[in-house]
């Protein structure tokens, strides 16, 4: 079989960054000649292959998904979820008869944990956080009860042991027991953690790096991308952007806040000015010492990558990221990253070779980051030249999409 039967099941197609995930391996899976389909509950795109399943009960999903959450009024309900309510997908997915379904995020009220071992072809699961995992959360921060059996939550504020993540936590370990799930983690750290965890330890775990349409996103030249937003020539603009940039705290934003007012103290006031995307002007000022364009929310890649171009350097502070798309983003439009040595973001980064790598959570040495990719010109554009190099090499839509390919087959031999 050259090409292979794919359905994606996904909560969306490009409102956030897993979502926008899974539609480029399904477009990237499309262009390499598999047929590929999927599902969401909300559709956010025009494309015409991505179906929004319609059903009472998926349009129920997201209130109903935060009912328990009301007896742990201080959890961000934003971040948990316990995914019981029933849906019809089982029978949507048998209707359409694919070799094979890839499960991408699925939270937010889509689909029912007892559904999984329901679908009756091969399954494929992309984590693009740590739900599949946790008893409820999507990113763990310093807790590691996933690694047991969860409960005592403490982003639900618990002390309990027996309280709702363990409750989601014993409904995975349930259903999923006799279930054929083959993992593919984003990142070695994902990775990892998924191997190290109580629900997945004894499953294949793949890695493989997300993807991007690197003809789209590709270097444009830095005048004419100022130019077209409207941002000043004479500056070294440094770049922060992500969905809730300034809102949600695993972005970094409280990390990067005093690195720059530290940088600005330096003396680079008039030389540096800041853009943030995915975040509109706050209606109180913050002072970030330098002055600063808010760009808001941008979905569209020719318009990310026109951000990505004009600036000098991308930071991307966050404290846990299973990748880190935004920081493959500018790499591919030539633009150096600087990040923390963590998580999934030193996967991307290939420290003071297409950008640097801050000391886990050191804002010091983030300063220290941004100066050192910004003070010399010579090495700004080696940098620049790696950080496309390395976006073409493993970053490519064409490389992901032969990856998965090569997996599908691989899954589907042992099936027959």
């Amino acid at each position: 079989m050259s090409g292979v039967n794919v359905l994606h099941l996904s909560t969306s197609d490009v409102d956030n960054g897993g979502a926008r995930a899974a539609h480029r391996l399904h477009l990237g899976l499309q262009a390499i000649g598999c047929t590929s389909q999927m599902i969401v509950r909300a559709k956010f795109g025009a494309d015409n292959t991505v179906t929004a399943e319609r059903s009472v009960l998926t349009k129920l999903g997201p209130p109903a998904s935060g009912l328990p959450l009301k007896l742990y009024p201080k959890c961000d309900s934003g971040m948990f979820s316990s995914q019981w309510l029933p849906d019809v997908l089982a029978s949507r997915a048998a209707q359409i008869k694919p070799d094979i379904i890839n499960l991408h995020w699925i939270c937010n009220g889509y689909l029912q944990i007892e559904t999984i071992p329901r679908l009756k072809q091969p399954l494929v699961w992309t984590l693009h956080d740590m739900w599949p995992f946790t008893g409820g959360c999507d990113y763990v921060r310093e807790c590691e009860n996933y690694k047991k059996a969860c409960g005592a939550c403490p982003q639900l504020h618990s002390n309990l042991s027996w309280d709702l993540s363990r409750w989601v936590w014993q409904r995975k370990a349930k259903a999923w027991k006799h279930t054929d799930l083959t993992l593919v983690a984003t990142s070695s750290w994902m990775a990892d953690c998924a191997r190290a965890s109580s629900l997945f330890q004894d499953r294949r775990v793949e890695l493989i790096p997300l993807g991007l349409d690197t003809e789209r996103y590709k270097p444009i030249n830095q005048k004419v991308a100022r130019d077209l937003l409207d941002l000043p020539q004479d500056k070294q603009l440094v770049l922060f952007g992500a969905i809730n940039a300034t809102s949600d705290p695993r972005k970094g934003f409280q990390l990067l806040r005093p690195t720059l007012q530290k940088i600005s103290s330096r003396g680079w006031g008039e030389q540096i000015e800041l853009i943030v995307f995915g975040s509109s002007r706050p209606e109180n000022s913050i002072d970030l010492g330098f002055k600063t364009h808010y760009l808001g929310h941008v979905r569209d890649d020719l318009v990310l990558a026109l951000i990505y171009s004009s600036a000098d350097v991308m930071v991307v502070p966050s404290t846990q990221e299973a990748f880190g798309q935004t920081a493959s983003e500018s790499m591919s439009c030539g633009t150096p990253v600087v990040a923390f040595n963590a998580t999934g973001l030193k996967d991307i980064v290939d420290h003071q070779q297409n950008g640097y790598l801050a000391t886990p959570f050191e804002i010091e040495d983030l300063e220290k980051g941004i100066i050192w990719v910004l003070e010399d010109k010579e090495r700004h554009h080696e940098l620049k030249v790696q950080a496309r190099k390395k976006s073409l090499r493993e970053f490519s839509s064409q490389v992901q999409a032969s990856r998965y390919l090569s997996l599908y087959k691989d899954v589907l031999r042992g099936f027959e």
